[in-house]
């Protein structure tokens, strides 16, 4: 079974290759709190969205792969989380994508609206991570979470986080936080989570 699942990620320019790898990291980390310990894919991290689907088209037209997708935010909330093509297709708030001929629903994996989506959403991580100077007050609420836009999402942990001594920032921090998320706890909030592990489960 050969699997291929690129990630929005890891910056571009200087230092790339370091925060690629420890998206990387992060993201082989979640999958083995989620029991995909012995079948996680290959992870490769791309930086930027275009770089992603440039890298998914690729590897689609090579046709040597049981299963490629990629694992990008869906930068806004979505009526069909199951019409994921459609939603790339429609998006306002960055390029429109074509949707190959060969590529299915299933082999888009969202974290919907964006990682800090998920990461909010388990305020005990949060807690054990920060400490008593996080503000849990001024986390936004656990219900209909993936509704909110993406920037409310990221305003509102930046300033729950902005008393700690290690405030939260993009980059290497979330991608410690990612790996450190419990899915229980996650699946509790996040119909998108939910989906990515029905998915895997099915493909891997």
């Amino acid at each position: 079974m050969s699997a291929y699942i690129y990630i929005e990620g890891g910056a571009t320019g200087a230092g790339s290759k370091y925060l690629k790898t420890k998206c990387q990291e992060a993201f082989h980390k979640l999958l083995g709190r989620m029991g995909f310990a012995g079948r996680r894919p290959r992870l490769v991290a791309c930086g930027g969205r275009g770089d992603v689907y440039d890298r998914f088209v690729i590897e689609l037209s090579s046709g040597t792969t049981d299963y490629a997708a990629i694992w990008i935010d869906s930068e806004e909330p979505m009526a069909n989380p199951n019409a994921t093509w459609q939603h790339l297709g429609t998006v306002k708030t960055v390029p429109k994508w074509v949707q190959p001929a060969d590529a299915q629903d299933d082999q888009v994996l969202f974290m919907t609206t964006c990682m800090e989506t998920w990461i909010v959403a388990d305020h005990q991580t949060l807690s054990e991570h920060y400490g008593h100077e996080l503000k849990k007050a001024a986390l936004p609420p656990l219900m209909n979470l993936e509704q909110r836009q993406r920037h409310d999402v990221q305003g509102m942990l930046v300033r729950a986080t902005r008393d700690c001594s290690n405030a939260y920032e993009k980059g290497e921090h979330s991608y410690q936080i990612l790996a450190e998320l419990n899915p229980a706890v996650l699946e509790q909030h996040l119909p998108s989570f939910v989906r990515v592990r029905q998915i895997l489960n099915a493909k891997l």
